[in-house]
């Protein structure tokens, strides 16, 4: 679909849900021809501790990957684990043939180093894409595993836009999470990209001049129609539990929908747009890990 820059009487919803449907509907069909071949893709995922968030995500995930035939190895430990002993278990499955993707659910406990952690995982099983290698591998454009809420947001935007060269991209926020990978994938895209953060001046003026706009600072309602260009599309990660007056809860994203819906063309909703798209591209990841690895043995062999 071609992008228009008028604005409509109310935002086209991005269906997130329906995206990722089509995406693990290729990411099956591929994991059957591995297992054709005699590849099974397997995915483990360790959680440490029992934060009830990570819980819901790990769920998630494993259900998630049962659905399109990928393996999945689930390791939990309690909160006391030792970043040694955590090391440790990652060691093995960095070692282990039969394991393609490895996932630790973060937060970790305090006493652990995160990026430590990050670090020691196989920068080709690293499907959360957050090992040094992965994140300098992206910056120069080469097909590296990708974070994937950043991959997801990308995808929803190609499906809906189609093709994003020239288009100017603002991103705000600068995670390493999501905000800086967002703007090495949309540079890659071929966008002209700014990137807006807590020490940015006249950033609502700034971000009003996006064809394209990814809201990630983790502030609820924080963007409203004021900051939006008649016509663009928004793309919102963030996922913030708000309490209401009545002392009930709802999840609510870094943009104010009632608001942006009124100026923008399109807009992802909160909850999905964005979630489902992060599990599937996770399962995508775990895919393109596999094919990394059967191509590094392959190498390797012929060496």
């Amino acid at each position: 679909m071609n992008m228009t820059l008028t604005s409509p009487q109310r935002a086209e919803n991005i269906d997130g849900k329906a995206a990722a449907r089509r995406l693990l509907a290729e990411v099956a069909a591929e994991c059957r021809t591995f297992v054709d071949q005699g590849y099974h893709p397997t995915l483990a995922v360790v959680l440490v501790g029992d934060d009830p968030a990570s819980q819901v995500y790990v769920r998630n995930k494993l259900r998630t990957a049962e659905e399109v035939g990928i393996r999945s190895l689930e390791y939990r430990f309690p909160a006391s684990l030792s970043e040694s002993e955590l090391l440790a278990t990652l060691d093995k499955l960095n070692l282990d043939p039969l394991v393609n993707g490895i996932l630790v659910q973060l937060p970790l406990p305090r006493h652990i180093n995160e990026q430590v952690i990050l670090r020691a995982i196989d920068p080709l099983k690293d499907v959360d894409g957050f090992h040094p290698e992965n994140v300098g591998g992206l910056v120069h454009g080469q097909a590296v595993l990708t974070p994937c809420t950043p991959a997801g947001c990308l995808r929803l935007l190609q499906d809906y836009c189609g093709d994003l060269s020239g288009k100017h991209a603002v991103v705000v926020g600068r995670s390493n999470i999501v905000g800086k990978p967002m703007a090495a994938l949309l540079l890659k895209a071929h966008c002209s990209v700014t990137t807006l953060h807590s020490r940015s001046q006249d950033a609502a003026a700034l971000a009003a001049q996006a064809d394209i706009l990814i809201a990630a600072v983790g502030q609820p309602e924080m963007i409203d129609a004021s900051w939006i260009k008649p016509g663009a599309v928004v793309i919102d990660v963030g996922i913030n539990r708000v309490t209401r007056a009545n002392g009930s809860s709802r999840l609510v994203g870094d943009v104010d929908a009632a608001s942006v819906s009124t100026v923008a063309a399109a807009l992802t909703p909160v909850p999905g747009g964005v979630g489902p798209m992060t599990i599937a591209c996770l399962m995508q990841n775990t895919l393109q890990a596999t094919r990394l690895q059967t191509a590094s043995a392959v190498l390797s062999h012929c060496g």
